[in-house]
């Protein structure tokens, strides 16, 4: 937490002072020792006394402004604090505290100049050079900062606020280890200081070192117990350690502290939305609205939790709000011709582009041939490993890899804005089952193989992994809560009558032997992978692409779900409206793999592979 310094300075008495008569004198003194003791009303009327004598008493002007400037009167600071720089303009706490004052006006450039000036008299100032890495932090000059603070711990080594405050550059700048490095160092000045143990935390935690950060907000909060952003900050370490039952607590302690607190209101929702508590959820990101109504990550999170709640048309809305979070704002394009929003437009080139990952891209490149069906010629840009397997899809002109130069077009769509152009609901999702194709000669080459390893048995392809995405602590939990163990599938695969095989491209492999054929070395696109899907009898995969892929080809699919389900697999049912071919095992508690495995066992034996109703 980056923090501007508290309080202004109240100087000692300048030696050489103008004799002034020894009742001004006294009176000055007076002035200064109820201002040392925090008594400023009594302070300043003692200034005034010494003001009325002698108008340019230089250090009563000064120290009046001060008083202003600490009780908020920050325009009256600025006047009186110019007023003793024009009677005595070498003094280095004059242009600091007018600095300040400007500061707290906002008048940053001022601020900036005021703060160099102080410098200029006094280049040992070390609170001047702290203040001016302050304000030039606040004007997103990171490097200037940096050197303003280390400028300042030169001055006054064990200064534990520049030490801290450095910290956040450094951690801010992509530097953690020598963040923490300050934060410590900052403790080590000052043990009583719980800014420094909630910003370690937070770095820690940025190493994923979430059981220390968590101490590290606990220390925080055992010195100052009113901290609502240690509380907060608890709450987001207890989420990634997959607690959101003590995420919920310590987010309700940062928001009784403060009602107002809109970031808490968010993630409360997100850790009631990982408890599958939507209505809750939804209540929550409508409050975080309230307060900040534009806050993008609330509106794209009551996206989510709508769509998850069956709620399709205001859910698609808000999910549009997903462009201005920090996760998609640098991938938003802008192609220059309008974004087609489902009006007609009969005869024109629509470009529809892939936006994040296959399984996405899976599901939702269907609405292409819709778009065809309403006369529009069109054009789809996808992930290079995709485009073979896309140009099965009826109706699209041209599939193209991202990154190869585009044709003209006159209109475009990102790939999960087009169920919002369809007015999609969950009566209206076109479900017919297989709108993908494998090439047929790549499937009858995986025939002929297959059927020399084991012509008599069932065959069930497994996928244990999702993508870890470890650009995204976040993502990265959520993959470690959607993927299992390679080992845990080991009672299926001592299951009689049955013949295994791994559709795992990446992720752990097993430990030790799996009694899996595996082929996916030979796998170059998705297309080779749906060739070798079309002669399985059944796929059976966690939430990843693969589990899109077999459903969009027609085979029978079940996914094993962990217990925070994504939004697209909705609640309470076992089967998808996206894909009438596919069966869900749902976790009934977070983490709890051996009831979806056990069910999963039986209905193997049972060999009905089709998908269950609603």
């Amino acid at each position: 937490m980056n923090r501007k310094q508290r309080r202004a300075e109240t100087p000692r008495v300048r030696d050489g002072m103008p004799a002034v008569g020894l009742a001004l004198d006294r009176a000055f003194n007076t002035g200064l020792q109820y201002h040392r003791a925090g008594r400023l009303e009594e302070a300043a009327r003692y200034y005034r006394q010494v003001l009325a004598v002698r108008p340019r008493h230089a250090d009563s002007l000064h120290l009046l402004g001060v008083i202003a400037l600490d009780t908020g009167r920050h325009r009256r600071a600025a006047d009186l604090i110019s007023g003793a720089i024009a009677i005595d303009p070498a003094q280095a706490p004059y242009h600091a505290n007018l600095g300040t004052a400007f500061w707290k006006l906002g008048a940053l450039d001022e601020a900036v100049a005021c703060y160099r000036r102080a410098l200029d008299r006094d280049p040992g100032y070390a609170k001047a050079w702290f203040n001016l890495a302050a304000v030039l932090w606040k004007e997103g000059k990171a490097t200037e900062a940096e050197a303003g603070y280390r400028a300042a711990l030169r001055m006054q080594p064990n200064y534990p606020e520049a030490l801290d405050n450095l910290g956040t550059v450094l951690a801010r700048t992509g530097r953690t280890d020598e963040a923490i490095a300050c934060y410590r160092a900052a403790i080590v000045c000052r043990p009583e200081f719980p800014e420094a143990h909630n910003n370690l935390g937070t770095a820690l935690l940025e190493q994923g070192q979430a059981e220390a950060a968590m101490a590290s907000y606990r220390e925080a909060i055992a010195l100052r117990p009113g901290f609502p952003e240690a509380h907060f900050n608890l709450g987001t370490a207890a989420s990634e350690l997959g607690q959101p039952d003590a995420a919920v607590s310590h987010y309700r302690n940062a928001l009784a502290l403060r009602p107002d607190y809109a970031d808490a209101w968010l993630n409360l929702g997100v850790a009631l939305k990982d408890l599958m508590r939507l209505p809750e959820a939804i209540a929550c990101y409508r409050q975080a609205i309230a307060l900040e109504p534009a806050n993008a990550e609330a509106h794209s999170n009551l996206g989510i939790a709508l769509l998850a709640a069956g709620e399709l048309p205001e859910g698609w809305r808000e999910h549009e709000w997903r462009w201005k979070t920090p996760h998609l704002i640098a991938a938003r394009r802008d192609f220059g011709v309008p974004l087609w929003r489902g009006e007609p437009a009969e005869g024109r080139t629509l470009l529809i582009h892939a936006e994040q990952g296959f399984g996405d891209t899976l599901q939702f490149c269907r609405y292409a041939s819709m778009a065809s069906a309403r006369g529009m010629r069109v054009i789809m840009e996808a992930q290079p490993p995709l485009v073979r397997l896309l140009r099965t899809l009826a109706g699209v002109d041209v599939v193209l890899a991202r990154g190869d130069p585009l044709p003209a077009f006159d209109l475009h769509c990102p790939m999960l804005s087009l169920p919002l152009a369809f007015g999609t609901s969950l009566e209206t999702i076109q479900s017919s089952g297989r709108y993908l194709h494998a090439d047929p000669a790549r499937v009858a080459e995986w025939r002929d193989r297959l059927a020399a390893v084991d012509a008599a048995s069932t065959r069930v392809g497994l996928v244990w992994a999702g993508n870890p995405r470890r650009h995204s602590r976040g993502l990265t939990a959520v993959d470690r809560r959607r993927s299992i163990s390679p080992e845990r599938l080991a009672p299926l695969l001592r299951l009689p009558g049955l013949r295994f095989f791994s559709l795992q491209k990446d992720g752990p492999r097993p430990a030790g032997h799996i009694a899996a054929l595996d082929f996916m070395t030979e796998m170059e696109d998705f297309a080779d992978t749906a060739a070798l899907i079309m002669n399985l009898d059944l796929v059976i995969s966690v939430d990843t692409a693969v589990a899109h892929l077999a459903g969009a080809l027609g085979k029978p699919v079940w996914l094993m779900d962990r217990f925070d389900t994504c939004w697209r697999w909705l609640t309470g049912r076992s089967d998808s409206p996206w894909y009438p071919n596919l069966r869900l095992f749902r976790q009934p508690r977070p983490g709890d793999w051996d009831t979806v495995l056990d069910a999963i066992a039986r209905e193997l034996t049972r060999r009905e592979f089709g998908a269950a109703a609603s």
